[in-house]
């Protein structure tokens, strides 16, 4: 198999981290095709420097999350515009379903993290080991134990509040 070929297979069998990565980090979908492709290039342009140190996917992780936070931290210098969309115009009553707004409670906690705390966030929920998320935020894994504490009572904080 070619270069090519590989590339395409890793991109189809990880296509799921990048978009959630991209989730975590944009607020509409047109940011997130935008960051999605910015992701797929930079995996392509550095594919071959991958080292097999790591699995692929971790790698994968890893570069996924560097192009977000840089992706955030550019948006953060331009002008910002809110689009108007149909579902600002067709506003709906919201449906009382506790467990979503718990989620959407939930979400606007996780929002009010950093960067490097949104990822880990992210990698946590995803059943990462405290080795996998060393690995892919470059931080040690004691550390990694430390912010997830941190992380949880920043957390449990800011929904009491909410509540």
């Amino acid at each position: 198999m070619d270069k090519k070929e590989t590339f395409i297979t890793a991109i189809k069998a990880n296509e799921g981290l990048i978009y959630k990565i991209a989730a975590v980090y944009t607020d509409n979908t047109e940011d997130r095709k935008d960051l999605v492709q910015e992701i797929v290039y930079h995996l392509w342009k550095s594919f071959e420097s991958f080292n097999q140190k790591s699995s692929l996917s971790t790698w994968m992780y890893r570069v996924a999350m560097n192009v977000s936070i840089y992706h955030l931290k550019v948006a953060k210098r331009k002008v910002s515009t809110i689009p108007i969309d149909g579902e600002a115009i067709n506003f709906h009553e919201p449906e009382n379903n506790d467990l979503e707004d718990r989620l959407k409670r939930f979400r606007q906690s996780v929002d009010k993290l950093n960067l490097l705390e949104k990822g880990i966030v992210m990698l946590y929920v995803e059943n990462k080991s405290h080795q996998e998320i060393a690995e892919i935020t470059g931080i040690s894994v004691t550390n990694v134990g430390t912010k997830i504490s941190r992380i949880k009572d920043k957390l449990k904080s800011q929904l009491t509040k909410q509540q």
